[in-house]
């Protein structure tokens, strides 16, 4: 089995729900108060090793009880944690979400995440050999995310960008990453298929919602339909996707069969409330009827 080589953010998610977003110096009564373990890069780091990767996670957290919880929710899930650094004097990245009528709005603090350096790539990657898979998202500084791309794809690991949240700068990239994962909102804003593949990107798969995915390469593109469920949550969807596909990928699988285990796993988190905790077990996806 190959390794996975997850790059990216680790947030802590404070969860409230509201009638109404309260008004200035109102003080409003919620509910349904939750604490959730969150940032794309470990949601996809969870993903991949609740589903059977073997999953080491880069990435930075403050010193402080935020991220000594972050750490030992990756720990649990059986990922290895030891180049998630922890940085003095910045706090854990933070998100404040208010549902109001089942829309959220957001309040982020990117806390430690802005502080990544490409020495902690640089430390990470000496346990990577040819055909492993990196995979990466864009909650991190950009540049920093791109140095990780380039230096991946140098040392011949397989290159996945989730390219969330959506950075034009990120395009300067393109040439080292091999297989993009885009939701339909951010292929659009990065110029469609076409231009993705003129940048040399070599595969799209684009994430389409309840209505499935789709795979396209230079010749050919198909949707696939995803299992029907009752939603209830979809936070973190599109990272078990990734980290499904890729814990798939690493096992030898075909890619046709790799996002179907990972659309099937998304499907199933879908069920359930909250990010990194909804993300299903491996033998959840395979007995799931």
């Amino acid at each position: 089995m190959k390794k996975i080589i997850v790059t990216g953010s680790l947030n802590t998610d404070m969860v409230i729900h509201a009638p109404y977003c309260p008004k200035g110096g109102e003080t409003l009564t919620g509910s349904e108060f939750m604490v959730n373990c969150g940032g794309k890069g470990a949601n996809q780091a969870v993903a991949a090793a609740k589903l059977g990767g073997k999953v080491l996670m880069c990435g930075c957290v403050g010193n402080d009880m935020f991220g000594d919880n972050l750490i030992g929710n990756l720990v649990k899930s059986g990922a290895d944690t030891r180049y998630v650094r922890k940085a003095d004097g910045v706090p854990t990245g933070t998100a404040v979400i208010i549902v109001t009528n089942g829309e959220n709005r957001i309040v982020l603090d990117k806390g430690a995440n802005a502080f990544l350096r490409e020495s902690d790539i640089d430390a990470v990657l000496t346990e990577a050999e040819e055909g492993d898979i990196y995979l990466t998202q864009l909650e991190n500084p950009v540049a920093v995310v791109g140095y990780g791309l380039k230096r991946a794809k140098e040392k011949g690991l397989i290159t996945v960008l989730n390219p969330a949240p959506a950075h034009s700068e990120i395009a300067d990239y393109f040439a080292y990453v091999d297989l993009i994962t885009p939701n339909e909102s951010e292929l659009e804003l990065f110029g469609g298929k076409e231009k993705l593949f003129q940048s040399g990107i070599g595969t799209i798969i684009t994430t389409l919602g309840s209505k499935g995915y789709e795979y396209a390469d230079r010749t050919s593109a198909k949707k696939y339909p995803c299992i029907a469920v009752k939603a209830v949550d979809t936070t973190g969807a599109g990272d078990t996707f990734c980290g499904g596909m890729c814990a798939m990928l690493a096992e030898g699988k075909s890619l046709k069969e790799a996002m179907a285990f990972g659309s099937k796993a998304a499907s199933i988190a879908c069920t359930r409330k909250g990010a990194a905790v909804a993300i299903p077990t491996r033998i959840e996806v395979e007995t799931w009827k």
